[in-house]
Protein backbone atom coordinates (compact mmCIF):
# COMPACT_ATOMS: atom_id res chain seq x y z
CA UNK A 1 0.00 0.00 0.00
CA UNK A 2 1.42 3.35 -1.06
CA UNK A 3 1.48 6.62 0.82
CA UNK A 4 -1.74 7.85 -0.78
CA UNK A 5 -3.57 4.64 0.09
CA UNK A 6 -2.32 4.75 3.69
CA UNK A 7 -3.39 8.36 3.97
CA UNK A 8 -6.90 7.54 2.76
CA UNK A 9 -7.08 4.53 5.08
CA UNK A 10 -6.15 6.67 8.07
CA UNK A 11 -8.76 9.21 7.07
CA UNK A 12 -11.42 6.49 6.98
CA UNK A 13 -10.39 5.28 10.45
CA UNK A 14 -10.53 8.85 11.80
CA UNK A 15 -14.04 9.26 10.44
CA UNK A 16 -15.08 5.98 12.06
CA UNK A 17 -13.65 6.80 15.49
CA UNK A 18 -14.95 10.37 15.39
CA UNK A 19 -18.42 9.34 16.56
CA UNK A 20 -17.49 6.47 18.91
CA UNK A 21 -14.36 4.42 19.53
CA UNK A 22 -14.01 0.99 17.98
CA UNK A 23 -13.88 -2.22 19.97
CA UNK A 24 -11.00 -4.66 19.76
CA UNK A 25 -12.91 -6.90 17.36
CA UNK A 26 -13.86 -3.95 15.17
CA UNK A 27 -10.27 -2.70 15.06
CA UNK A 28 -9.12 -6.16 14.02
CA UNK A 29 -11.76 -6.26 11.30
CA UNK A 30 -10.90 -2.77 9.97
CA UNK A 31 -7.38 -3.60 8.79
CA UNK A 32 -5.65 -2.02 5.80
CA UNK A 33 -6.88 -4.67 3.35
CA UNK A 34 -10.48 -4.25 4.51
CA UNK A 35 -10.42 -0.47 4.18
CA UNK A 36 -8.81 -0.76 0.75
CA UNK A 37 -11.65 -3.02 -0.45
CA UNK A 38 -14.27 -0.53 0.74
CA UNK A 39 -12.39 2.32 -0.92
CA UNK A 40 -12.19 0.46 -4.21
CA UNK A 41 -15.91 -0.29 -4.05
CA UNK A 42 -16.71 3.43 -3.61
CA UNK A 43 -14.22 4.75 -6.15
CA UNK A 44 -11.68 6.00 -3.55
CA UNK A 45 -14.32 8.23 -1.99
CA UNK A 46 -13.33 8.50 1.67
CA UNK A 47 -16.70 9.65 3.03
CA UNK A 48 -18.72 7.02 1.18
CA UNK A 49 -16.26 4.28 2.17
CA UNK A 50 -16.42 5.32 5.82
CA UNK A 51 -20.22 5.36 5.75
CA UNK A 52 -20.44 1.89 4.21
CA UNK A 53 -17.87 0.52 6.65
CA UNK A 54 -19.81 1.99 9.58
CA UNK A 55 -23.00 0.33 8.33
CA UNK A 56 -21.11 -2.95 7.96
CA UNK A 57 -19.88 -2.82 11.55
CA UNK A 58 -23.40 -2.11 12.81
CA UNK A 59 -24.77 -4.98 10.73
CA UNK A 60 -22.19 -7.40 12.09
CA UNK A 61 -23.04 -6.39 15.67
CA UNK A 62 -26.78 -6.80 15.06
CA UNK A 63 -26.35 -10.35 13.75
CA UNK A 64 -23.63 -11.21 16.28
CA UNK A 65 -21.44 -12.56 13.49
CA UNK A 66 -18.42 -12.80 15.76
CA UNK A 67 -20.36 -15.31 17.89
CA UNK A 68 -21.56 -17.60 15.10
CA UNK A 69 -20.66 -21.24 15.72
CA UNK A 70 -21.27 -24.49 13.88
CA UNK A 71 -23.51 -25.86 16.65
CA UNK A 72 -26.28 -23.55 15.47
CA UNK A 73 -26.36 -25.26 12.06
CA UNK A 74 -25.93 -28.93 12.94
CA UNK A 75 -28.76 -30.15 10.71
CA UNK A 76 -27.63 -28.01 7.77
CA UNK A 77 -24.03 -29.19 8.07
CA UNK A 78 -25.17 -32.81 8.22
CA UNK A 79 -26.95 -32.64 4.86
CA UNK A 80 -24.51 -30.21 3.18
CA UNK A 81 -26.83 -27.25 2.57
CA UNK A 82 -23.92 -24.78 2.42
CA UNK A 83 -20.22 -25.54 2.67
CA UNK A 84 -16.73 -24.85 1.36
CA UNK A 85 -15.84 -27.57 -1.13
CA UNK A 86 -12.18 -26.68 -1.59
CA UNK A 87 -9.86 -24.20 -3.27
CA UNK A 88 -9.31 -23.52 -6.97
CA UNK A 89 -6.02 -23.17 -8.82
CA UNK A 90 -5.52 -19.65 -7.44
CA UNK A 91 -6.19 -20.80 -3.84
CA UNK A 92 -9.60 -19.11 -3.78
CA UNK A 93 -12.19 -20.96 -1.64
CA UNK A 94 -15.12 -22.43 -3.57
CA UNK A 95 -18.44 -22.07 -1.72
CA UNK A 96 -21.40 -24.27 -2.70
CA UNK A 97 -25.00 -23.47 -1.76
CA UNK A 98 -27.36 -26.45 -2.08
CA UNK A 99 -30.35 -25.04 -0.28
CA UNK A 100 -33.78 -26.54 -0.87
CA UNK A 101 -36.81 -24.46 -1.65
CA UNK A 102 -38.73 -25.71 1.39
CA UNK A 103 -35.90 -24.66 3.69
CA UNK A 104 -36.24 -21.06 2.57
CA UNK A 105 -39.98 -21.20 3.26
CA UNK A 106 -39.73 -22.44 6.85
CA UNK A 107 -36.34 -20.99 7.90
CA UNK A 108 -36.17 -17.60 6.23
CA UNK A 109 -34.32 -15.90 9.09
CA UNK A 110 -31.91 -18.76 9.68
CA UNK A 111 -31.14 -19.00 5.98
CA UNK A 112 -29.18 -15.76 5.82
CA UNK A 113 -27.33 -16.57 9.03
CA UNK A 114 -26.28 -19.83 7.39
CA UNK A 115 -25.11 -17.96 4.27
CA UNK A 116 -23.11 -15.50 6.37
CA UNK A 117 -21.62 -18.32 8.44
CA UNK A 118 -20.47 -20.11 5.29
CA UNK A 119 -18.91 -16.92 3.91
CA UNK A 120 -17.08 -16.39 7.19
CA UNK A 121 -15.71 -19.93 7.03
CA UNK A 122 -14.54 -19.29 3.45
CA UNK A 123 -12.77 -16.08 4.51
CA UNK A 124 -11.19 -17.91 7.41
CA UNK A 125 -9.70 -20.55 5.10
CA UNK A 126 -8.04 -17.99 2.79
CA UNK A 127 -4.28 -18.09 2.60
CA UNK A 128 -2.12 -14.99 2.68
CA UNK A 129 -2.55 -12.84 -0.42
CA UNK A 130 -6.02 -14.20 -1.33
CA UNK A 131 -9.04 -11.99 -0.69
CA UNK A 132 -11.77 -13.38 -2.96
CA UNK A 133 -13.98 -16.47 -3.10
CA UNK A 134 -16.08 -18.28 -5.72
CA UNK A 135 -19.75 -19.20 -5.20
CA UNK A 136 -21.67 -22.02 -6.89
CA UNK A 137 -25.47 -21.85 -6.55
CA UNK A 138 -27.08 -25.24 -7.12
CA UNK A 139 -30.54 -24.17 -8.33
CA UNK A 140 -31.67 -27.66 -9.34
CA UNK A 141 -33.44 -28.06 -5.98
CA UNK A 142 -35.77 -25.13 -6.69
CA UNK A 143 -39.04 -25.51 -8.55
CA UNK A 144 -40.00 -21.85 -8.49
CA UNK A 145 -37.87 -19.37 -10.41
CA UNK A 146 -39.10 -16.42 -8.33
CA UNK A 147 -38.21 -18.15 -5.04
CA UNK A 148 -34.67 -18.81 -6.20
CA UNK A 149 -34.41 -15.27 -7.57
CA UNK A 150 -35.29 -13.84 -4.15
CA UNK A 151 -32.57 -15.88 -2.46
CA UNK A 152 -30.00 -15.02 -5.14
CA UNK A 153 -30.67 -11.28 -5.03
CA UNK A 154 -30.56 -11.24 -1.24
CA UNK A 155 -27.23 -13.08 -1.21
CA UNK A 156 -25.69 -10.78 -3.82
CA UNK A 157 -26.99 -7.77 -1.88
CA UNK A 158 -25.27 -8.97 1.30
CA UNK A 159 -22.00 -9.50 -0.56
CA UNK A 160 -22.22 -6.07 -2.21
CA UNK A 161 -22.90 -4.13 0.98
CA UNK A 162 -20.95 -6.04 3.61
CA UNK A 163 -18.33 -8.03 1.66
CA UNK A 164 -17.22 -5.64 -1.11
CA UNK A 165 -14.47 -6.91 -3.37
CA UNK A 166 -14.77 -10.45 -2.02
CA UNK A 167 -16.64 -12.12 -4.88
CA UNK A 168 -14.50 -13.28 -7.78
CA UNK A 169 -17.27 -15.00 -9.77
CA UNK A 170 -20.58 -16.75 -9.14
CA UNK A 171 -22.29 -19.51 -11.13
CA UNK A 172 -25.98 -20.39 -11.14
CA UNK A 173 -26.23 -24.08 -12.04
CA UNK A 174 -29.37 -25.66 -13.51
CA UNK A 175 -31.87 -22.89 -12.64
CA UNK A 176 -35.65 -23.25 -13.18
CA UNK A 177 -36.88 -22.63 -16.74
CA UNK A 178 -38.24 -19.11 -16.12
CA UNK A 179 -35.16 -17.89 -14.27
CA UNK A 180 -33.42 -16.77 -17.47
CA UNK A 181 -36.22 -14.36 -18.33
CA UNK A 182 -36.41 -12.99 -14.79
CA UNK A 183 -32.65 -12.54 -14.64
CA UNK A 184 -32.61 -10.56 -17.88
CA UNK A 185 -35.10 -8.13 -16.37
CA UNK A 186 -33.33 -7.49 -13.06
CA UNK A 187 -29.62 -7.92 -13.79
CA UNK A 188 -29.34 -4.30 -14.96
CA UNK A 189 -30.04 -3.24 -11.36
CA UNK A 190 -27.69 -5.76 -9.70
CA UNK A 191 -24.16 -4.54 -9.10
CA UNK A 192 -22.62 -8.03 -9.15
CA UNK A 193 -24.49 -9.13 -12.29
CA UNK A 194 -21.34 -9.05 -14.50
CA UNK A 195 -19.75 -11.61 -12.16
CA UNK A 196 -22.80 -13.90 -12.10
CA UNK A 197 -23.10 -16.52 -14.83
CA UNK A 198 -25.67 -19.20 -15.63
CA UNK A 199 -24.54 -22.67 -16.74
CA UNK A 200 -26.05 -26.10 -17.13
CA UNK A 201 -24.46 -29.25 -15.75
CA UNK A 202 -26.03 -31.28 -18.59
CA UNK A 203 -23.42 -29.89 -20.98
CA UNK A 204 -20.85 -32.29 -19.52
CA UNK A 205 -20.82 -36.07 -19.47
CA UNK A 206 -21.40 -37.65 -16.09
CA UNK A 207 -19.14 -40.60 -16.86
CA UNK A 208 -15.99 -38.50 -17.23
CA UNK A 209 -13.55 -38.33 -14.38
CA UNK A 210 -12.62 -35.12 -12.65
CA UNK A 211 -9.10 -35.07 -14.07
CA UNK A 212 -10.32 -35.43 -17.64
CA UNK A 213 -11.98 -32.03 -17.86
CA UNK A 214 -8.72 -30.19 -18.46
CA UNK A 215 -8.41 -31.92 -21.81
CA UNK A 216 -11.87 -30.79 -22.87
CA UNK A 217 -11.98 -26.99 -22.80
CA UNK A 218 -15.43 -26.75 -24.34
CA UNK A 219 -18.65 -28.57 -23.72
CA UNK A 220 -19.20 -29.36 -27.38
CA UNK A 221 -16.04 -31.46 -27.55
CA UNK A 222 -17.21 -33.65 -24.67
CA UNK A 223 -20.09 -35.05 -26.72
CA UNK A 224 -17.84 -36.52 -29.41
CA UNK A 225 -14.72 -38.57 -29.06
CA UNK A 226 -12.35 -37.83 -31.99
CA UNK A 227 -10.36 -41.00 -31.35
CA UNK A 228 -13.26 -43.05 -32.67
CA UNK A 229 -12.80 -41.57 -36.15
CA UNK A 230 -9.35 -43.00 -36.73
CA UNK A 231 -10.84 -46.24 -37.94
CA UNK A 232 -13.53 -46.76 -40.52
CA UNK A 233 -16.92 -46.65 -38.89
CA UNK A 234 -18.79 -48.40 -41.65
CA UNK A 235 -20.95 -47.90 -44.68
CA UNK A 236 -24.50 -48.45 -45.79
CA UNK A 237 -25.39 -49.13 -49.39
CA UNK A 238 -28.51 -49.84 -51.40
CA UNK A 239 -29.45 -50.23 -55.05
CA UNK A 240 -29.85 -46.46 -55.42
CA UNK A 241 -27.50 -44.71 -53.02
CA UNK A 242 -24.34 -45.42 -51.09
CA UNK A 243 -23.82 -43.93 -47.60
CA UNK A 244 -20.26 -43.93 -46.29
CA UNK A 245 -18.42 -42.31 -43.38
CA UNK A 246 -15.07 -40.72 -44.16
CA UNK A 247 -11.86 -41.77 -42.41
CA UNK A 248 -11.00 -38.23 -41.35
CA UNK A 249 -13.55 -36.45 -39.15
CA UNK A 250 -15.25 -33.43 -40.68
CA UNK A 251 -17.43 -31.43 -38.27
CA UNK A 252 -19.52 -30.00 -41.10
CA UNK A 253 -20.01 -33.14 -43.21
CA UNK A 254 -18.87 -36.37 -41.55
CA UNK A 255 -20.84 -38.45 -44.05
CA UNK A 256 -20.76 -38.80 -47.82
CA UNK A 257 -23.84 -39.53 -49.96
CA UNK A 258 -23.19 -40.64 -53.52
CA UNK A 259 -25.36 -41.87 -56.42
CA UNK A 260 -23.24 -44.94 -57.05
CA UNK A 261 -25.33 -47.91 -58.05
CA UNK A 262 -24.34 -51.07 -56.22
CA UNK A 263 -26.75 -53.42 -57.93
CA UNK A 264 -25.36 -56.09 -60.23
CA UNK A 265 -28.17 -55.89 -62.83
CA UNK A 266 -28.14 -52.70 -64.93
CA UNK A 267 -30.22 -51.71 -67.91
CA UNK A 268 -29.26 -48.95 -70.33
CA UNK A 269 -26.25 -46.68 -70.51
CA UNK A 270 -24.40 -45.41 -67.45
CA UNK A 271 -23.49 -41.80 -66.81
CA UNK A 272 -20.97 -40.11 -64.53
CA UNK A 273 -23.37 -37.27 -63.73
CA UNK A 274 -26.58 -39.04 -62.86
CA UNK A 275 -27.30 -42.41 -61.24
CA UNK A 276 -27.25 -45.59 -63.27
CA UNK A 277 -30.54 -47.23 -64.20
CA UNK A 278 -31.49 -50.58 -62.75
CA UNK A 279 -34.77 -52.49 -62.60
CA UNK A 280 -35.37 -51.11 -59.09
CA UNK A 281 -34.90 -47.44 -59.84
CA UNK A 282 -35.99 -47.23 -63.47
CA UNK A 283 -39.58 -46.46 -62.54
CA UNK A 284 -38.83 -43.65 -60.09
CA UNK A 285 -36.06 -42.15 -62.20
CA UNK A 286 -38.40 -40.13 -64.41
CA UNK A 287 -40.15 -38.56 -61.39
CA UNK A 288 -37.08 -37.88 -59.28
CA UNK A 289 -35.65 -34.41 -58.94
CA UNK A 290 -32.20 -34.22 -60.51
CA UNK A 291 -29.28 -32.29 -59.12
CA UNK A 292 -28.38 -28.92 -60.59
CA UNK A 293 -26.35 -29.17 -63.77
CA UNK A 294 -27.67 -32.60 -64.79
CA UNK A 295 -30.61 -31.44 -66.92
CA UNK A 296 -28.72 -32.12 -70.14
CA UNK A 297 -27.86 -35.62 -69.04
CA UNK A 298 -31.51 -36.39 -68.30
CA UNK A 299 -32.62 -35.07 -71.65
CA UNK A 300 -30.16 -37.35 -73.44
CA UNK A 301 -30.88 -40.34 -71.22
CA UNK A 302 -32.34 -43.72 -71.93
CA UNK A 303 -36.00 -42.61 -72.11
CA UNK A 304 -37.02 -40.24 -74.91
CA UNK A 305 -38.82 -37.06 -73.95
CA UNK A 306 -40.47 -34.09 -75.64
CA UNK A 307 -37.93 -31.35 -76.54
CA UNK A 308 -38.18 -28.20 -74.45
CA UNK A 309 -38.67 -24.70 -75.91
CA UNK A 310 -35.63 -22.51 -76.58
CA UNK A 311 -36.30 -20.09 -73.70
CA UNK A 312 -36.73 -22.91 -71.22
CA UNK A 313 -33.46 -24.48 -72.32
CA UNK A 314 -31.66 -21.16 -71.82
CA UNK A 315 -33.02 -20.87 -68.29
CA UNK A 316 -32.21 -24.44 -67.30
CA UNK A 317 -28.85 -24.90 -69.00
CA UNK A 318 -26.25 -22.39 -67.75
CA UNK A 319 -23.99 -23.13 -70.76
CA UNK A 320 -26.63 -21.73 -73.16
CA UNK A 321 -27.40 -18.65 -71.12
CA UNK A 322 -24.96 -15.93 -72.11
CA UNK A 323 -26.11 -13.51 -69.40
CA UNK A 324 -25.59 -15.13 -66.02
CA UNK A 325 -27.51 -13.78 -63.06
CA UNK A 326 -25.53 -11.31 -60.98
CA UNK A 327 -24.53 -12.56 -57.55
CA UNK A 328 -25.84 -10.57 -54.59
CA UNK A 329 -23.23 -8.88 -52.47
CA UNK A 330 -23.70 -8.42 -48.75
CA UNK A 331 -24.67 -4.91 -47.79
CA UNK A 332 -24.04 -3.39 -44.39
CA UNK A 333 -27.23 -1.34 -44.60
CA UNK A 334 -29.45 -4.42 -44.75
CA UNK A 335 -28.98 -5.62 -41.17
CA UNK A 336 -25.94 -4.47 -39.19
CA UNK A 337 -26.69 -6.79 -36.27
CA UNK A 338 -26.41 -9.95 -38.37
CA UNK A 339 -22.65 -9.47 -38.81
CA UNK A 340 -21.67 -9.63 -35.14
CA UNK A 341 -24.64 -10.15 -32.81
CA UNK A 342 -24.93 -13.92 -33.20
CA UNK A 343 -21.21 -14.53 -32.82
CA UNK A 344 -21.17 -12.37 -29.71
CA UNK A 345 -23.79 -14.45 -27.93
CA UNK A 346 -22.15 -17.74 -28.88
CA UNK A 347 -18.75 -16.64 -27.65
CA UNK A 348 -20.30 -15.37 -24.41
CA UNK A 349 -21.94 -18.72 -23.67
CA UNK A 350 -18.71 -20.54 -24.53
CA UNK A 351 -16.83 -18.24 -22.18
CA UNK A 352 -19.17 -19.11 -19.33
CA UNK A 353 -18.70 -22.83 -19.93
CA UNK A 354 -14.94 -22.57 -20.17
CA UNK A 355 -14.83 -20.63 -16.89
CA UNK A 356 -16.93 -23.27 -15.16
CA UNK A 357 -14.89 -26.29 -16.30
CA UNK A 358 -12.18 -25.95 -13.58
CA UNK A 359 -14.95 -25.67 -10.95
CA UNK A 360 -16.94 -28.68 -12.11
CA UNK A 361 -14.95 -31.05 -9.92
CA UNK A 362 -15.97 -29.08 -6.83
CA UNK A 363 -19.61 -29.20 -7.85
CA UNK A 364 -19.58 -33.00 -8.36
CA UNK A 365 -17.35 -33.81 -5.42
CA UNK A 366 -19.30 -35.70 -2.72
CA UNK A 367 -19.91 -33.76 0.46
CA UNK A 368 -18.04 -34.83 3.58
CA UNK A 369 -19.04 -33.18 6.85
CA UNK A 370 -15.87 -34.19 8.62
CA UNK A 371 -13.69 -32.62 5.94
CA UNK A 372 -15.69 -29.41 6.03
CA UNK A 373 -15.62 -29.15 9.82
CA UNK A 374 -11.86 -29.63 9.81
CA UNK A 375 -11.54 -26.35 7.89
CA UNK A 376 -13.28 -24.36 10.63
CA UNK A 377 -11.18 -22.54 13.17
CA UNK A 378 -12.33 -21.44 16.60
CA UNK A 379 -14.80 -20.04 17.40
CA UNK A 380 -16.63 -21.03 14.17
CA UNK A 381 -15.94 -24.71 14.74
CA UNK A 382 -18.12 -24.81 17.83
CA UNK A 383 -17.96 -27.30 20.68
CA UNK A 384 -18.29 -30.42 18.54
CA UNK A 385 -14.97 -31.95 17.52
CA UNK A 386 -14.83 -34.81 15.03
CA UNK A 387 -12.04 -37.31 15.55
CA UNK A 388 -10.76 -39.13 12.49
CA UNK A 389 -11.65 -42.83 12.49
CA UNK A 390 -8.08 -43.66 11.47
CA UNK A 391 -6.83 -42.54 14.90
CA UNK A 392 -7.26 -45.40 17.38
CA UNK A 393 -6.99 -44.54 21.05
CA UNK A 394 -5.83 -47.50 23.10
CA UNK A 395 -6.97 -47.85 26.69
CA UNK A 396 -4.19 -47.24 29.18
CA UNK A 397 -4.59 -48.60 32.67
CA UNK A 398 -3.60 -46.71 35.81
CA UNK A 399 -0.63 -49.00 36.38
CA UNK A 400 0.74 -48.21 32.92
CA UNK A 401 0.56 -44.45 33.45
CA UNK A 402 3.02 -44.44 36.32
Amino acid sequence: MGKNEKGRAETVLNLLTKQQPLTLRQEKFCNDACIERFLNAKGDNVKKAAKQLRNCLAWRDSLAIDHLIADEFSAELAEGAAYVSGHDDQSRPVVIFRIKQDYQKFHSQKLFRLLVFTLEVAIQTMVKGVQQFVILFDASLFRSASAFMNMLLATLKIITDYYPGRLYEAFVIDPPPLFTYLWKGVKAFVELAPLTMTVSSLDWDESLEFNDFTAYPRAASLRFNPSSTTTKIGSSSSSRFAFTVSHTFDSLKPWSLTFTDTSSTKVGPTSLVGPAISPLNARSYSLARNPRGSIGAVKKGFFPSTPLPQKTQELLDPSINNHPRATMRPSFFQSPAMFFKKDFHVSKAEKYRESFVPLLKFYRRPYDEMTYRSKMRPPLGGLISIVSPHIIRHHISISQRF
